[in-house]
Parts: structure tokens; C-alpha cells; sequence
């Protein structure tokens, strides 16, 4: 009988936990951010890349970049965007960036995966 009381108490204190997960919009907020950014490499430097609604905001040695989406048509996942001197274009995690007319495949393209808060 004590297992028992213990298995539901464990139960009770996961569904608790999760609840309190569901009503955290920090967090919520945090893992949507996290689902369209990416970190990448170019030319030795962190490359960070956010893509949401109709822009690629870049962060790249400290300076922010806004590119804008271009339509690609019926390409399947291609994106491309640019501002003119600039331009990000690729598929998933294999994105290219160009910059005054040289392209530099960008490597080690990874979902970004945000910091754990200290004491959490």
C-alpha cells in the first residue's frame, strides 16, 4: 500500500509541475523563440539568425542585422532574404549567406538552444 501512496503522489506532483509549465509565459515564449532561431558559424564568428514573420533578424559580432523575405514560388522549403547588400538564402539548416557578391556557406547550423536560469 505505501508504494501505491507514493506512485500517486509522484504522479500528482508531475501533473503540477506540468500545469505550472503550461500557465509560464516567459517560458512559452522562450521555446517558440527557440523553435525559429538558429546559431550558426561564418568565418570563425557566432552567426544567430531569428526568422519570423516575413524577416531574418541576424546577430552577428554584435551587430543586428534585419533582412527582408523575397518570394522564392514553389520551391519547397528555399527561403531567401535580403536588404539590398546582404542576403540569406538556403534550405533547413544549410543556409548561405551573402555579403557584396560572395556567398559563405554558414556551418554548424543548429537549432539555438537557450540558457538554463540560474537557480531553476
Amino acid at each position: 500500500m505505501p508504494r501505491q501512496c507514493v506512485l500517486v503522489a509522484f504522479l500528482a506532483l508531475a501533473a503540477l509541475l506540468a500545469a505550472c509549465d503550461a500557465l509560464n509565459p516567459q517560458k512559452k515564449r522562450e521555446e517558440e523563440l527557440a523553435r525559429n532561431t538558429f546559431a550558426c558559424t561564418f568565418n570563425g564568428e557566432r552567426f544567430v539568425v531569428r526568422f519570423t514573420e516575413g524577416e531574418a533578424r541576424v546577430l552577428l559580432a554584435g551587430q543586428r542585422i534585419n533582412l527582408y523575405q523575397i518570394p522564392v514560388g514553389a520551391t519547397g522549403s528555399l527561403v531567401r532574404y535580403s536588404n539590398g547588400s546582404m542576403e540569406l538564402r538556403g534550405r533547413g539548416t544549410e543556409l548561405t549567406f551573402i555579403v557584396d557578391s560572395v556567398p559563405t556557406v554558414l556551418q554548424n547550423c543548429e537549432p539555438y538552444a537557450t540558457l538554463p536560469t540560474p537557480g531553476k
